[in-house]
């Protein structure tokens, strides 16, 4: 190794072990090991000398260039450390202040009273059932038992769509949820015991009535069924819902196409501090009924358009607003708000998505 060399050595270590912060290092990497640095000019002349001046001075220029990369890397290494215990020193974390608030989600009540319903029929051996929300007028009405002129196909009524499917069948948005009933029994036959929860679309609104809402359906179909294991089921599941032992039902005679006899369901009330509170014997001075869903017997027509056998084969089925129970369960007044998409709704009546119903721990939301 040259004198040259080895003075340039010398002055390089020096500059490292002085440089003051990153960008002064750097500097001093460049003008050692860049492409245009003094040790890379070095490597350089290799290739130019004999093997003989090679094998002797390889190895010195390369102990230069290790020498140089050490000490840059050392100097680096005490400069981030310098770095860090500076930082640490100037930044401090007060323990004892708040922590920020996360942003929190909530749920639905629809989405909340939709669990609990589904939680409650599970108990009684009830499974899910889904369905279309655009249907053909066969599956919507025909094969309910509704006739061509029923009041219910009525163009302001029901939300038709201008084409038929390739069928030639007429396509609208759903009115209710009783077309699962029908696919769920040609599908599955019988014995079979559902709920068919979903959206529906109806052209009417106002405080209690939008075009776009969510109903819940049941329906059960065996051998032997009867008015009594509909009056049963309805009760245990509005006790069980509503959270009280003393709901009180009212059965009114009525009709349904698809149901044969139908009933009307009432549901008992009382005054409680001017403000109807579910429970109680109706009839009773300061209590009332308020009807709350309709049902029946599954009609024999019905059963036949679905593919079974009515004298083998009977049923019951039944039919509820989820947004009416939500209404009714947690004290809110307006339809129209469920659907608004005002935050400010939704954080004052929403429900934390942890509150999970269950039997055990009453399927009621807490939040």
């Amino acid at each position: 190794m040259t004198d040259t060399n080895e003075s340039k050595l010398a002055e390089a270590l020096a500059a490292i072990r002085d440089a003051s912060d990153a960008a002064a290092l750097d500097m001093q990497r460049v003008a050692a090991l860049g492409k245009q640095g003094w040790v890379s000019q070095l490597l350089k002349t290799l290739g130019g000398m004999t093997p003989e001046q090679r094998q002797s001075e390889g190895p010195r220029i390369q102990s230069i260039r290790a020498q140089v990369s050490d000490a840059i890397a050392a100097r680096k290494a005490e400069i981030d450390a310098a770095a860090l215990e500076s930082q640490l020193a100037s930044e401090t974390l007060d323990l004892t202040l708040p922590a920020p608030e996360a942003p929190r989600g909530s749920v639905h009540p629809v989405s909340q009273v939709m669990d609990e319903l589904a939680e409650i029929f599970a108990d009684m051996g009830f499974s899910v059932a889904t369905g279309p929300e655009i249907e053909d007028d066969w599956h919507n009405f025909t094969a309910l038992n509704m006739a061509e002129t029923h009041p219910a196909r009525a163009m302001h009524d029901t939300f038709y769509f201008p084409d038929c499917d390739a069928d030639g069948n007429r396509m609208l948005l759903r009115t209710h949820t009783s077309p699962v009933q029908i696919r769920s029994m040609m599908a599955q036959g019988a014995p079979i015991r559902i709920i068919a929860p979903g959206r529906v679309y109806r052209s009417d609104s106002d405080a209690t009535h939008t075009p776009m809402f969510h109903q819940i359906e049941g329906l059960v179909v065996d051998e032997g069924i009867h008015l009594g294991h509909l009056k049963w089921t309805l009760e245990t599941f509005l006790k069980a819902f509503f959270e009280r032992d003393d709901i009180v039902l009212r059965l009114r005679p009525s009709y349904f196409p698809f149901t044969e006899p139908s009933v009307e369901v009432d549901v008992g009330w009382k005054d409680v501090k001017d403000r109807r509170v579910l429970g109680g014997d109706g009839d009773a001075p300061g209590h009332g009924w308020m009807e709350l869903l309709g049902s029946g017997v599954v009609n024999r027509r019905v059963i036949e358009f679905a593919g079974l056998d009515p004298d083998k084969w009977q049923g019951f089925a039944f039919g509820v607003g989820v947004d009416r129970l939500a209404m009714l369960k947690y004290g809110m007044d307006d339809l129209r708000a469920f659907f608004d998409g005002d935050p400010r709704w939704l954080a004052h009546y929403g429900f934390s998505p942890f509150d999970q119903p269950t039997l055990s721990g009453g399927v009621g939301a807490r939040a």
